[in-house]
C-alpha cells in the first residue's frame, strides 16, 4: 500500500460500458489517502438515463468510498455536468461524503488549489446541451470500437495501451483547439482568484503544466486513459496512468507516472 496525502479522480462514469471500474480498483488497492476529491462525473446519469448498466465493480467503488469516509478519510465531491443531478444536494453529506459545488485544497507546501470539474468552462455544454448529448454518444461509440481494437492487439501479441479516442483528440485540430483553450480559460480564472494551481476533469485529458505561473492539473478519466492525481506527502503533484501489461501471459497492474510538476 502506498501511502499519499490527497488522491484526485475525475470522470470514471460509472453505470457506463465504458467505465474501467477494475482498474480504478485495483489502483485504490495500492494507494491511500487522508483526502480523496471525486471532481464530477462519477456517475454517469446520461447513460443511466438510456438504460439501466450497474455491475458489481460499479458497486464496489461506492461501497469502497463510503468505507474510507468512515474511516476518518475526507472524501469530497464536486458534480460534474453528467451527475449534475446531484448538485441539488450541495451542502448535504451522503454517508460521511460531503457534496460541494466547489472546493480548495490547501497542500503540504503551502500551495491553494482551486478544484472544480470544469464544464463551466465548456461552451458546448453549457448553452448547447443537445450538442453536447450527440457528442457524447458519438464518444460512447469511439469507446467501444476501442475496446474491440484493444482486443485484436492482445491476440495478436502487440504491447501496450493504444487509445483511438486519445489518438483522435491528438489529431484533429478542432478537438486540440479546444483542450488548448478549456485549459487557458481554466487556468485564468484561478490566476484571477489568487490561486496557485487549479485542479479539474470534464475534457478527458489529463495534464500537469504550467500556464501562466499557475499550476494546471487536469485528473483525465477512467474511461479511456485511467489516470489519476496524486499529492505526495511534500506537496508534490504526480500524475499516475494505471495500465495493463502482459508478462508471461499473466496479466499485472501497473502503475507508471507520466508527468511530475518540478519541486
Amino acid at each position: 500500500m502506498r501511502r499519499v496525502r490527497s488522491i484526485f479522480l475525475s470522470d470514471i462514469h460509472l453505470g457506463t460500458r465504458a467505465c474501467q471500474a477494475e482498474r480504478l480498483l485495483a489502483f485504490l488497492r495500492v494507494y491511500e489517502a487522508e483526502h480523496v476529491y471525486l471532481l464530477g462525473d462519477i456517475i454517469d446519469f446520461w447513460s443511466l438515463g438510456r438504460g439501466i448498466y450497474w455491475p458489481a465493480p460499479h458497486n464496489t467503488f461506492v461501497q469502497k468510498m463510503l468505507k474510507r469516509a468512515r474511516h476518518e478519510v475526507k472524501v469530497v465531491l464536486v458534480p460534474g455536468n453528467h451527475d449534475e443531478a446531484l448538485r441539488e444536494y450541495v451542502g448535504s453529506e451522503f454517508g460521511g461524503i460531503s457534496v460541494v459545488r466547489e472546493a480548495i485544497h490547501t497542500a503540504a507546501d503551502g500551495r491553494r488549489y482551486f478544484l472544480m470539474h470544469g464544464d463551466e468552462f465548456d461552451q458546448i455544454t453549457r448553452y448547447h446541451r443537445w450538442v453536447a448529448l450527440l457528442g457524447d454518444i458519438a464518444y460512447g461509440l469511439l469507446l467501444r470500437l476501442n475496446e474491440r481494437l484493444s482486443w485484436v492487439r492482445r491476440k495478436l501479441h502487440l504491447t501496450g495501451y493504444w487509445s483511438l479516442a486519445g489518438y483522435a483528440k491528438r489529431k484533429v485540430k478542432g478537438a486540440l483547439e479546444f483542450v488548448y483553450g478549456f485549459e487557458e480559460s481554466v487556468a485564468h480564472h484561478a490566476r484571477l482568484a489568487g490561486f496557485d494551481g487549479i485542479v479539474c476533469g470534464h475534457i478527458h485529458s489529463a495534464a500537469i503544466k504550467d500556464i501562466g505561473g499557475v499550476t494546471y492539473i487536469n485528473c483525465g478519466d477512467w474511461v479511456d486513459s485511467c489516470t489519476a492525481v496524486v499529492e505526495h506527502e511534500d506537496g508534490r503533484m504526480e500524475l499516475v496512468r494505471w495500465q495493463e501489461s502482459e508478462v508471461l501471459g499473466e496479466e499485472l497492474w501497473q502503475e507508471a507516472p507520466l508527468v511530475e510538476l518540478p519541486t
